[in-house]
């Protein structure tokens, strides 16, 4: 071999030998990105697609049966808590309130007219045992007489039976008084069974009067409304549904394999399609569900059946949002979302804890009867004599 062809057989190894070690160092720094890719960013994550905004849909229904009068709210209106959405004919109910406050006048009146009933057989019971008092004395006279036979035997007899006579009717008086003392008992007019009953019955009518307008329970937005104008309704009739931007949350659906490391408290990195990457939101792991989607669903999977094939199961869970993050950019209920859960620490629960105090609360429907009692009290004074 000629010395060119060497030093050529020479330049091309080496250009060999530098290309390879090029190779293996790009090899080894691709490898090096990779695995401080996945320490960083996908080690201590679990991330889906599977994922959607649910939230609290307040289905708003009749507490009193009657027809529509007028609609005050349409769906995608915004309604304030105490906001009055629909009105009922309030015609009937009238009526009966109306007949209530009746009832209770005329049952104060019984209970007052019971009262001077027992004073007056008081005082008759006080005249018959003078009655008594006045036969019997005529007995002792005629007795006394009889031992010296200066009175026939019939006239001590009638003053016998007359004796007989007025303590019968004093008996009589007595049991009759006793009677109408049994149904006052030395109870107040406002406890009187009678009073109390027509009482209750009276702010039963003011409270279904009151319901005649269906109210918003919270703040909200008004959807799925199904009523109109002129409809009979009954008690439980579902009218339209009130959706509060703010309580809304996601349930994402991880699969099995991805639950291990997953903690109630860990934090989460959220892109919903609506805003796409431009807004990023903040959350946090609130629950994880006690079953898998296909066991809750309406026709469970039947795994015990012959042609049974192993799927791996998805597991809801829910991921509570930012409020404020939610006020600037509003969700709605079925958005879809990415989702990506920083696992790494593992401190949390893996199950939820009890409650101490209520999830949700209004005090919309609290009816406070002031005035029902303002007006029983009213009635009670004007029928008192």
């Amino acid at each position: 071999m000629s010395e060119s062809s060497a030093q050529s057989a020479t330049h091309k190894s080496k250009k060999r030998k530098k290309a390879l070690s090029i190779f293996i160092t790009v090899l080894v720094l691709i490898a090096l990105a990779v695995g401080i890719y996945w320490f960083v960013f996908i080690k201590d994550y679990e991330e889906t697609e599977d994922a959607y905004v649910a939230g609290n849909q307040v289905m708003v229904s009749a507490q009193v049966s009657g027809s529509v009068k007028r609609i005050n709210a349409e769906d995608m209106d915004f309604v304030r808590a105490g906001d009055v959405l629909i009105e009922l004919d309030d015609t009937d109910l009238k009526l009966v309130f109306e007949q209530a406050k009746d009832r209770l006048a005329s049952a104060v009146r019984q209970i007052s007219q019971l009262h001077y009933l027992v004073k007056q057989l008081e005082a008759s019971v006080r005249a018959k045992q003078v009655l008594l008092a006045q036969a019997e004395g005529n007995l002792a006279r005629r007795e006394q007489l009889a031992k010296s036979q200066a009175i026939d035997k019939e006239s001590l007899q009638h003053a016998r039976e007359a004796v007989s006579a007025a303590k019968a009717e004093l008996d009589a008086m007595r049991n009759q008084l006793e009677a109408n003392q049994a149904l006052l008992m030395q109870t107040p007019l406002r406890q009187q069974p009678e009073v109390r009953n027509a009482a209750s019955a009276l702010k039963k009518a003011w409270l279904d009067l009151q319901r005649s307008k269906i109210l918003s329970p919270l703040d909200g937005y008004v959807a799925r409304r199904n009523v109109q104008i002129g409809q009979k309704l009954s008690v439980g009739s579902p009218l339209l549904a009130v959706i509060s931007s703010e309580q809304m949350w996601v349930d994402a659906n991880f699969k099995e394999t991805q639950l291990t490391n997953m903690r109630i408290g860990q934090p989460v990195t959220l892109h919903f399609d609506l805003y796409g990457t431009d807004a990023e939101f903040e959350g946090r792991v609130e629950g994880i569900d006690m079953g898998t989607g296909s066991a809750f669903s309406l026709l469970p999977a039947q795994n015990a059946t012959g042609n049974w094939i192993k799927v791996v199961q998805r597991v809801p869970v829910r991921i509570a949002l930012d409020p404020e993050q939610m006020r600037k950019f509003p969700l709605r209920i079925g958005l879809s979302a990415s989702v990506s859960v920083n696992v790494g620490d593992k401190s949390g629960e893996v199950l939820g804890t009890r409650r101490t105090e209520p999830l949700y609360a209004t005090d919309v429907l609290d009816y406070h009867g002031q005035e029902a009692e303002q007006l029983i009290e009213q009635i009670i004074r004007d029928n008192i004599h």
